[in-house]
């Protein structure tokens, strides 16, 4: 039994866009880079396919000696043997097709399982922007939806068309070898029906992937409005969902109903071709064999053969609608392995780790989000964030506050400009070195759908339980995580649905406690805290920042007042930086902001 290979050591596709965007089915060949590893199931498969075809044809044979033997010549022990000699065969039939179908079906099932995670591993590194114009609806759809598709694509449909034209061929060698004259009437009708095959194979192909879009649309929107289902609630906005889902719904069956249409057509046209051929081919068999220049066997023989070309071509019609499919899946699927990520890893790369200071400088730095680029978001901004100090940013909203933690993280690159950490340009560093000396608190959490050890130990994992259990109790967690059902088994739910906002957050600050880093990055920790949870939080908070370089978004006065430095920010540019004292004195900007969102809680 072969293993399967990591996922770092498949190949990847090596295509050009020109190819991804072609429109026919030699997208299906960029498969084979997956296929590859599996080479011997399918070369075994491929020996089991020639078997049970050579035994299929072999079948003809034995018609012609139950006519000509058992029928002609009244022969009850020819017919005996005649009817043994197909029960044999249709015995070794029945195990060539059981390793044929057990091999191509595990392979497809282990191919589907590499590409979806092939694409998944993929998709996972690449740079933030990619996800600002793609849905992760539209992604998933094609990690699961298609991949399915190829499942059955490869494990079953891509079988049944190499074996029809396996069997197509061999028929039609074996009806030259009965008669000529009528292999010629069989064969005259060949290019009418490869024609609509072609034709209709065309309109197959594009409006597949059509449905394929269309369905990834639908469950775009299916999850969007169940995970703002309180919010949908709320507005009582389900009339209005029902009926826009809907709408996407009938956009995608009239799409489908499309597709079903063209392939019914296909099908439907290729029998009453074939099958009129073969009605030809019977009259003028026929006539030979009362005429008797032609056995009564080998007419029946040549209809057996007949009926096998007909049928393999009709199989490779019907097939041909599942490849088209196929190949709108595969085109899909290799449009996101070929998105390279903006972010990389330099050949090069220092560790971060070795850097002596944990000083954060912001030199001159311009950044555009790719999805605006006539709005800087930031603007020729100098920062400068001491080792072991706490620069607290504030501004009004679109001042550049979250932007300046995201290309800290390295999410993003500034168009110009520099960001340094140690007084090395982060750029040197690898992203996941790099992000490993930082630990994120953000004013939304983010908990994943297990249970609060999975969750806590997000932060380290090789964590042992007890470490996670001390850094919840550093983040006043532990009381109330004792409380849940299972404790720290407990499930959580989707997002930490089962938790209040504030037991979210502490979830999450438990998580950066763990970590241990020598940056802290916190969107105003506590905002989702009551008073007394707060100043619990802001205690274990304290205690954590001492002696690391610790920067905060900040919105709340509790949150500033401690702070060695505040930087006030505007439409992506420092207004000014000082203490709480000296700004209050110096900075306009800053005392409006102190006055409209910190008054109520001002001493």
């Amino acid at each position: 039994m072969e293993s399967s290979p990591k996922i770092s050591e498949i190949p990847q596709p090596q295509s050009s866009t020109s190819t991804a965007k072609s429109k026919n089915l030699a997208i299906l060949f960029e498969l084979a880079q997956f296929i590859r590893p599996y080479k011997w199931k399918v070369i075994a498969a491929l020996i089991a396919l020639i078997f049970t075809a050579s035994l299929t044809l072999s079948v003809g044979h034995g018609v012609r000696i139950l006519i000509d033997n058992g029928f002609s010549q009244q022969s009850v022990e020819e017919l005996g043997s005649a009817i043994q000699f197909i029960l044999i065969v249709t015995l070794l039939i029945s195990i060539g097709t059981f390793f044929r179908f057990y091999l191509v079906s595990s392979v497809g099932e282990r191919v589907s399982a590499d590409i979806r995670l092939a694409v998944f591993n993929h998709v996972i590194t690449l740079h933030p922007s990619y996800f600002e114009t793609n849905g992760s609806g539209d992604i998933m759809s094609r990690i699961t939806t298609d991949t399915t598709l190829l499942q059955s694509i490869i494990g079953s449909s891509f079988s049944m068309a190499m074996r029809s034209a396996l069997m197509c061929i061999g028929a039609i060698i074996m009806l030259f070898a009965t008669n000529i004259k009528l292999t010629l009437i069989v064969l005259a009708s060949v290019p009418f029906i490869l024609v609509p095959i072609l034709f209709y194979g065309r309109r197959v192909r594009a409006l597949s992937r059509q449905s394929q879009d269309s369905m990834s649309d639908v469950g775009s929107y299916a999850g969007e409005a169940i995970e703002h289902i309180k919010t949908v609630q709320s507005y009582s906005h389900e009339a209005q969902e029902k009926a826009s889902f809907s709408i996407e719904v009938e956009k995608a069956f009239d799409i489908g109903r499309r597709r079903v249409k063209q392939r019914a057509i296909l099908i439907s046209g290729v029998i009453v071709i074939v099958f009129s051929a073969i009605a030809g081919m019977l009259w003028v068999g026929g006539s030979d064999v009362i005429n008797g220049t032609m056995s009564a066997g080998d007419l029946g023989a040549f209809v057996f053969f007949a009926i096998m070309v007909a049928s393999s071509l009709a199989t490779i019609s019907e097939v041909l609608g599942e490849l088209q499919r196929a190949a709108g899946a595969t085109e899909r699927l290799i449009e996101i392995l070929q998105v390279k990520s903006h972010i990389m890893a330099p050949d090069q790369h220092i560790r971060s780790a070795n850097v002596e200071s944990a000083e954060v400088c912001f030199d001159n730095v311009t950044f555009y989000y790719p999805s605006r680029p006539d709005l800087p978001a930031t603007e020729q901004l100098c920062l400068k964030a001491t080792e072991g100090k706490v620069l607290a940013l504030v501004g009004p909203s679109g001042a550049g506050k979250t932007t300046l933690f995201e290309l800290l993280q390295r999410f993003y690159d500034p168009q110009a400009g520099k960001v340094t950490l140690g007084g090395i340009d982060i750029r040197q560093f690898s992203p996941n070195d790099l992000r490993q000396q930082m630990a994120l608190v953000p004013q939304q959490p983010a908990l994943f759908s297990h249970d609060v050890f999975h969750n806590i130990r997000y932060g380290d994992p090789m964590a042992t339980d007890e470490q996670v259990i001390e850094a919840a109790k550093k983040a006043h967690a532990h009381e109330f995580i004792s409380n849940l059902p299972q404790g720290y088994n407990s499930f959580l739910g989707e997002k930490g649905v089962r938790l209040s906002g504030g037991q979210r957050q502490r979830i999450a600050i438990a998580r950066a406690i763990l970590k241990d880093p020598k940056i802290l990055l916190l969107d105003e920790a506590t905002s989702a805290l009551d008073s007394e949870s707060e100043h619990h939080v802001q205690q274990a908070l304290e205690e954590l920042m001492r002696g690391r370089t610790t920067l905060i978004i900040a919105h709340r006065l509790s949150t500033i007042q401690h702070a060695d430095q505040i930087a006030v920010l505007e439409q992506g540019k420092l207004v000014d930086i000082g203490d709480h004292k000296s700004l209050m004195q110096s900075c306009e900007l800053y005392q409006r902001l102190v006055d409209l969102q910190f008054k109520h809680m001002s001493p």
